[in-house]
């Protein structure tokens, strides 16, 4: 799985690399496309909660819970997808006068140093405040509804897992990158 270090060209890499590269990013694509159909009953529950309470005069008692989890899980979950994507922030003013290689070098060393180490702590947290929750019966105190919370508390390992699976593609990429100073993977700038 490492990367020859007289790779020149992304058709250099080997073949169980570039296997292990597409369904990592896969995985990632189709779990982001899955996840974004949370935002249907969200919109749905905000709609009904406007309709009810103005057009009606009978606000839901479940529809403030709904939403806030739903939200929640929607952007947890959808991290990964946006990483794939390369849509997380960066300070582009400064990255965009780097070298490729140095490009390479910086990304590789932050999954290693901070990323993996980062995300291994919040997905060994995420998972006892999931168990605490579960064991417990754990219930929303924010309206009368009171609902379980611990599926929203199971989005949370589920997202840093997927995050640092896709983690693994990106470090592999950048490795790459700083070892050739040429993308394994080229991804279409984001713009917000």
């Amino acid at each position: 799985m490492s990367l020859d270090s007289s790779a020149h060209s992304p058709e250099d890499v080997s073949e169980g690399t570039k296997r292990l590269l597409r369904s990592i990013d896969r995985i990632t694509e189709i779990s982001g496309h899955v996840f974004a159909w949370l935002m249907v009953p969200l919109v749905g529950a905000v709609a009904w909660e406007v309709i009810s309470r103005y057009f009606f005069h009978k606000p839901t008692e479940w529809s403030y819970d709904l939403t806030y989890m739903l939200y929640g899980c929607f952007f947890m979950l959808g991290a990964a997808y946006t990483l794939r994507r390369g849509a997380h922030i960066r300070t582009d003013f400064l990255w965009d006068n780097f070298t490729n290689k140095t490009k390479g070098w910086i990304d590789t060393v932050a999954y290693v140093a901070l990323f993996f180490p980062a995300l291994m702590l919040l997905f060994w947290v995420g998972m006892e405040e999931f168990n605490h929750a579960f064991a417990i019966s754990e219930r929303s105190e924010q309206t009368v509804w009171r609902p379980l919370l611990w599926p929203m508390k199971l989005a949370i390992p589920i997202s840093f897992l997927l995050l640092m699976i896709q983690g693994i593609s990106e470090l592999i990429k950048a490795w790459f990158l700083a070892r050739t100073g040429k993308e394994l993977d080229h991804r279409e700038k984001v713009e917000i």
